[in-house]
């Protein structure tokens, strides 16, 4: 009995090392898909920043801001292209962080059960004990 509760803390201390490798690569993905949202944010305010001066005095001036515009709107669209997949990883590290989680949870109740049986299993053996020590006190006595 001693064996199975070894083996079932073992498979818990993996689970919990399962679950930690999860939520890390959980937080790498939220970071990496929060970078990239501010990237876009800037972006856009740097794009909206640009037709805010006055100093457009020009046509090639003019034509100068327009294509740095178009090329900002350019980057900016395969920005929001470059987050919906950072979303989608980070949806999926969740699902597995969630996953490992559970199996963390199983391992950590059948070790317990374990614990239990044998915890059973010594109670029964101690209250066998005294009675057979009593009788042996009496044969000696």
């Amino acid at each position: 009995m001693k064996g199975l509760l070894d083996r079932r803390h073992r498979v818990v201390r993996v689970r919990h090392v399962q679950h930690a490798m999860a939520v890390a690569e959980t937080v790498r993905a939220q970071d990496e898909a929060n970078a990239i949202a501010n990237n876009a944010a800037r972006l856009s305010r740097v794009r909206a920043d640009l037709f805010q001066s006055e100093n457009l005095a020009t046509g090639a001036s003019f034509a100068a801001y327009r294509e740095l515009a178009g090329r900002l709107e350019q980057a900016g669209r395969q920005l929001d292209g470059a987050l919906y997949d950072a979303n989608r990883k980070v949806e999926d590290r969740q699902g597995k962080r969630i996953e490992a989680n559970r199996e963390r949870e199983i391992a950590q109740k059948l070790k317990d059960r374990a614990r239990a049986a044998l915890d059973e299993q010594f109670e029964m053996r101690l209250q066998a004990l005294p009675r057979y020590r009593r009788t042996q006190m009496r044969e000696e006595g």
